[in-house]
């Protein structure tokens, strides 16, 4: 017969090994290859725009090459701000990621007096895609050319307006670069993402937009809105009769919007690379490359190193656009 004394022992002991299990699944998990458990990219924007077709499209086969499962989470609002503090809440251990662009990752710094993060916050894993802007209008909109809208613009100053995906973005910048260049008198209606100013553009609620190309096209093969101009050096292959803003008369007009991965700082450095080579393998991979071509972007899939060198040249670059634009900060 057991005493009641080993029974009792062995009681505790079955239950010190249970409360231990956890423990012990977490020390398996970190002792682990990287990754062993799905990977998160927070978006930060709203569905519809360019930082959010571009995370969606890459996801599937970023997941393929890490063998694990990528999970999109929309984090929009605040200019990227809301998305970027999400991602700097979470362990730097490789498993968030967020998909940042120009806007919150370059633009942002030189906008916002008490901004709640940094540049040394996050490390960039790469830029995944980079585009021209594309200056739209609603297809019923009777201008058909930039000096038509700009001619319209300034016989009614204050009459018309420009959509944007939130101040700081891109598509916010190059509004108002258009607005200091042409010399017109134009509103600036800020929205929480490329998707929500899209809408309104094309329920006529708003006058404009200089879009990321990628989020735009489809409404411009559909013909539901019409394409004024680019805002790249040459014109773009998918829309070959539609000029660039240097043709149409703004030789220093030339903006190029990207967008990219990065993850919190202290993230380990393996991780980082084994990350990077997993989307670089992907942006190589036919799928993609027709995506972004069909999109009106190409890929970028510079190193890590590369890439923050080239995002400090980006912060540089946009501070002085925002000085020259006598934009304050916030």
């Amino acid at each position: 017969m057991i005493s009641f004394y080993a029974l009792t022992r062995a009681c505790v002991m079955s239950f010190s090994a249970l409360a231990l299990l956890p423990f012990i699944s977490q020390a398996v998990n970190a002792a682990a290859p990287f990754p062993n458990k799905p990977i998160k990219i927070i978006v930060t924007a709203s569905p519809g725009g360019t930082t959010d077709i571009s995370a969606r499209a890459l996801s599937d086969i970023l997941g393929k090459e890490l063998g694990q499962s990528v999970i999109i989470e929309n984090k929009a609002g605040g200019a990227g701000i809301i998305g970027i503090q999400a991602l700097l809440a979470a362990p730097p251990d490789g498993y968030t990621m967020a998909m940042g662009n120009i806007g919150p990752n370059a633009i942002n710094y030189s906008l916002y007096k008490n901004l709640p993060y940094k540049m040394e916050d996050m490390e960039p894993v790469t830029i995944v895609i980079a585009n021209p802007n594309v200056l739209v209008v609603n297809s019923d909109f009777p201008a058909k050319t930039v000096g038509e809208l700009l001619a319209m613009a300034k016989a009614n100053p204050g009459k018309y307006s420009f959509a944007s995906s939130g101040r700081g973005q891109s598509i916010h910048m190059s509004g108002e670069l258009l607005r200091l260049q042409a010399g017109i008198d134009v509103i600036h209606v800020p929205y929480k993402g490329a998707g929500p100013a899209l809408a309104d553009l094309l329920g006529g609620q708003v006058t404009m937009m200089v879009d990321n190309l990628p989020s735009s096209m489809s409404y411009i093969k559909a013909g539901k809105l019409r394409a004024l101009a680019v805002t790249s050096k040459n014109r773009v292959a998918e829309l070959p009769d539609v000029p660039t803003m240097m043709q149409s008369g703004f030789p220093n007009f030339e903006v190029t919007a990207w967008f990219g991965l990065f993850v919190p700082a202290g993230t380990p450095k393996p991780v980082i690379d084994k990350l990077y080579v997993a989307v670089k393998k992907a942006l190589e991979t036919p799928e993609i490359k027709q995506r972004w071509k069909d999109l009106g972007g190409w890929a970028v899939g510079d190193t890590p190193a590369n890439t923050k060198i080239f995002i400090a040249a980006e912060k540089k670059k946009w501070e002085q656009v925002a000085q020259q634009a006598k934009i304050e900060a916030e």
